[in-house]
């Protein structure tokens, strides 16, 4: 399979729709859902790289208070891959501009782990919290009870993954094996939100994960994340996306079917990770 074509920027309807009332958690299966899409890799609260992705893909952003109206060149859709919370800057209002493109049927979104666990905590579940949700719930702390409450509801809600275009297409956070593609299963929920798990550690005690998309050979295109990479990568018939906003990277999407991707360069290193990551040589890192 061809890889796609990649363009790098160095320079800095109304009403509650079908495809709005089919994003529910129970709903993965979509294709009828033809698009064009522009499907964005994780954002990690990084609004002002968002803002300006969306401004590259022709999308006209308006800003009413707090909130956001968003309006899509025409026939296109955009699609997020997940993990909009932990460690950036600016989680509630990606969450806002998230959120308000689905309700308006202009965005579908499936789950990231993050997200996942941000949901847990909001119910007030036992999760894990990482130095990166500690930022994001300290954002939080100024939302009024009704946001949370709202934020709740959509992640709970959001999709393990989506099979859209009469199947030819898989979006999945940490990616899927052709098998559980369209399934409803726990299987596939976990897959999608972590990965091919070896069920080791490394010496830091991280959770070592498989590399399945060596070993993909479905037909479907998988366009996924999860894992930051330097650029985006193509292997077999599928392409990672997450090249790494919030630790200085890029914040990237891919345009479907056109196979092109256009990635926006973080302003700084938001968060300085554990693993190493290359990030732009350009800017500064933030201290966390």
């Amino acid at each position: 399979m061809a890889e796609g074509k990649t363009k790098s920027r160095k320079a800095g309807k109304g009403g509650r729709s079908k495809l709005w009332r089919l994003h529910q958690r129970e709903v993965v299966t979509l294709r009828e859902l033809h698009g064009p899409f522009d499907i964005v890799g994780d954002v990690h609260g990084c609004l002002d790289e968002l803002l300006e992705l969306l401004a590259a893909l022709n999308y006209r952003v308006e800003r009413q208070g707090a909130e956001f109206v968003v309006h899509p060149p025409a026939g296109r859709t955009l699609a997020f891959l997940g993990d909009f919370v932990d460690r950036g800057p600016s989680v509630p209002a990606v969450l806002r501009l998230v959120m308000g493109m689905v309700h308006a049927g202009t965005a579908l979104c499936v789950a990231g782990n993050r997200d996942v666990e941000m949901a847990r905590l909001l119910k007030g579940r036992p999760a894990k919290i990482t130095r990166g949700m500690v930022r994001t719930l300290d954002q939080f702390v100024a939302e009024s009870d009704e946001f949370c409450a709202s934020a709740l509801r959509f992640l709970h809600r959001l999709p393990s993954h989506l099979l859209l275009d009469s199947g030819r297409l898989v979006l999945a956070h940490a990616g899927l094996k052709e098998t559980l593609q369209g399934r409803l299963s726990a299987a596939a929920r976990a897959f999608a939100l972590h990965g091919e798990l070896t069920g080791k550690r490394d010496d830091a005690g991280r959770l070592i994960r498989k590399n399945w998309a060596a070993d993909y050979r479905g037909a479907p295109l998988v366009v996924y994340g999860h894992t930051p990479v330097p650029e985006p990568f193509w292997l077999n018939n599928t392409v990672n996306i997450d090249t790494g906003c919030v630790y200085g990277g890029h914040l990237t999407a891919l345009r479907y079917p056109e196979r092109e991707t256009l990635s926006i360069p973080a302003k700084i290193v938001y968060y300085t990770p554990r693993r190493i990551f290359p990030p732009n040589p350009a800017i500064k890192p933030r201290v966390n």
